[in-house]
């Protein structure tokens, strides 16, 4: 017994009345009446009670109706949970960033895409930049912000948005009322560097500024993650080059400068599997690139 056939069943248990089901089903009566007998042939059992002037069900065709009835409705809805599936209005999404980009417009993103698409859960995992390319080419995440971006052949990157590097000093440090910093004078403080390993890292990218322009790097303390080293700044060990959009954040014990000259730009980017046909991610994808279009 198909699907079709028991809706054949279903209609003609509903309305007891073969004449009625066939014009339900938009058939003629004969032909449906032959999918019932071949039904009640196959399963072995009689389904109607057969009268002059009526049908009604057997016991057996009551327990077939009910069954019936109940594995339609769990097909539409399996039809349904595939479809929005398909279409990215449920299901999952599992996504990595640096702890940078929570300062920037991932936030907005992550807000605009869960108004977008509320049935989807989304896993938001913090990493570095190391940890997120091993988990996507592991397909342990989807989707990741990254800065700087992460260099693979299987990836495709979009970046998002380019910013300035400016630098994080503890508040005590008498700037003179300044809202720039000379690098030449950065180099007087410790320099909180972060991650510490693996490398290379956002750390390099900063040394590699910093000796671009002309300077060497000074005494150097290295911590794991952006919210360390700015804990570290904001008791005084030392100072800390971080993306512009850091300073969006105020934070007790601290303040930010600009540096001038600039000594380079950091970009956050968005990556993914080249491969990557899941339209969740690809959902993503644009409506992250249409929120970055709109800061710019």
């Amino acid at each position: 017994m198909n699907f079709k056939q028991l809706t054949y069943f279903i209609a003609v248990a509903e309305e007891l009345h073969f004449g009625r089901a066939a014009e339900r089903l938009d058939m003629a009566q004969p032909p449906l009446s032959r999918q019932i007998k071949q039904i009640e042939e196959e399963l072995g059992a009689i389904l109607f009670n057969r009268g002059r002037s009526a049908i009604s069900l057997t016991q057996a065709g009551e327990r077939l109706l009910a069954r019936g009835k109940s594995i339609l409705a769990q097909l539409e809805d399996t039809k349904l949970e595939v479809r929005r599936l398909g279409q990215g209005a449920e299901g999952r999404l599992r996504i990595g960033f640096v702890g940078s980009a929570t300062f920037g417009i991932m936030p907005n993103i992550i807000k605009s895409y869960r108004a977008n698409y509320p049935e989807v859960n989304l896993s938001l995992i913090p990493m570095n930049n190391a940890q997120l390319h091993r988990a996507l080419i592991s397909r342990e995440l989807d989707v990741v912000f990254a800065r700087p971006a992460l260099q693979d052949p299987e990836f495709l990157t979009r970046e998002l948005l380019e910013e300035k590097l400016i630098l994080a000093l503890p508040d005590v440090v008498d700037t003179g009322g300044r809202s720039v910093a000379k690098l030449e004078r950065l180099m007087t403080h410790n320099l909180i560097l972060y991650p510490e390993y693996p490398r290379p890292s956002y750390a390099d990218f900063v040394l590699k500024a910093i000796e671009d322009a002309g300077f060497k790097a000074p005494l150097r303390i290295w911590c794991m993650d952006l919210q360390t080293a700015l804990g570290l700044v904001a008791v005084g060990e030392g100072v800390c080059i971080v993306p512009e959009s850091v300073s969006s954040a105020p934070r007790k014990g601290m303040k930010f400068l600009k540096i001038e000259p600039e000594i380079a730009r950091t970009a956050l980017s968005l990556n993914y599997r080249l491969d990557e046909q899941g339209v969740h991610v690809q959902n993503f994808v644009k409506l992250a690139q249409k929120v970055a279009r709109k800061v710019i």
